[in-house]
This record gives structure tokens, sequence and C-alpha cells, in this order.
């Protein structure tokens, strides 16, 4: 379950808040609205984690064989140009963006909008929520978005500049030019 809480006009949260909130309350999963709105998201189930997992370890082999950038799994918080803190499934940075950051960005959340994202939806997620996240990412600089719904056998693929792809029951997908040779197998996620 996904809940966003409007503080404003009555608090407007500042970094400093949000990261005392996030760490004393560390069973749970926050990120923050373009608006100042905090999300709190439950913890995901058995299917959902392993499903993770399976999406982070194709990701992390891949990125560990080609060496082209750095990846993320869903602990990481991206500060968005627009001001939102969130924080995909799992992303994927351009080595020469992450290059850029000095060390003391690289210890925070990372200001900047990842490359490539992935979002897979839980049980317990509503896929107009995820939908709307995805849309934010490519306003936001996004290349790449894969919004994966293992409940209806759809993938959503969002591209910057380009209009929405669905495909149904995939075997595979391919990351394209941006992430040149990674394809992800779908077997263990879709089913």
């Amino acid at each position: 379950m996904v809940v966003t809480l409007n503080l404003q006009p009555t608090l407007e949260l500042t970094d400093a808040q949000f990261a005392q909130i996030c760490v004393n309350n560390r069973d749970l999963k926050f990120e923050r609205t373009a608006q100042g709105g905090l999300v709190i998201l439950s913890l995901t189930g058995g299917e959902t984690g392993e499903r993770n997992a399976e999406i982070n370890g194709q990701l992390w082999l891949w990125n560990r064989q080609a060496k082209l950038g750095h990846i993320y799994d869903s602990s990481t918080g991206f500060r968005l140009p627009n001001g939102a803190i969130r924080s995909p499934d799992a992303a994927w940075l351009e080595r020469s963006r992450w290059q850029a950051l000095t060390p003391e960005q690289r210890q925070k959340w990372i200001p900047l909008c990842p490359d490539f994202v992935i979002e897979l939806r839980s049980s317990s997620d509503e896929i107009e929520d995820l939908r709307l996240k995805m849309q934010e990412y490519i306003e936001n600089g996004l290349r790449l978005g894969w919004l994966i719904d293992p409940q209806t056998r759809r993938v959503e693929i969002y591209r910057a500049g380009q209009p929405l792809e669905t495909l149904e029951s995939p075997t595979e997908l391919s990351a394209e030019a941006l992430m040149s040779g990674f394809v992800m197998d779908l077997s263990g996620i879709l089913t």
C-alpha cells in the first residue's frame, strides 16, 4: 500500500526533516513528491521481493560485464530536477554522469534523474500511481523506463520523446542502444 501525506501548507518538509523521518522509521520506505508530500511505501511481500532480486541480479550482472555505468536498488534516493526524491525498484546511470558528481553528492540522495529505471508493480500498488511516477521520471530526464506488471503480464515502455509502448506477455526486454547488450529475461518476473 502507498499513502501520500499532503503536508502543505502546514509543514514544509526540509531535506533534513525528510532524512530524519527515514532514519527514525527504518522499517518503512519513503519518497517525497515535488510538492513536498510525504509518500509512505509498505514493505513488499515474498513474491515481489524475489522478482526485485531477479531484476537487480540481471542488471548487476550485465553492468559488471559491460562497465558502462552504475546500478542502484530500491533503497537509493534520487533527487529529481523538480525537487522530488524518488526511489525506483532498479536504476542505472551512465558512468560519466556519476563521475561528474562530487564525493559529497555521491554520499547523499543522487541529485540526478536516472538514465534508466524499472518499476515493478506489487500487489499493493495502484497502477495509476506507478504510471504517474514513470511520467515524472520522463519529465525529469529519464531516457528509458520499464513498468513491469506481473498481475496483467504487461510491460509499459517509457522513452524520452516517444509515445508509450505496451507489450503483452513479453519473454524478454532489450534496453536498446542506451545499454548495449542488456536484455532482461522475464521468465522469472512475469510468471
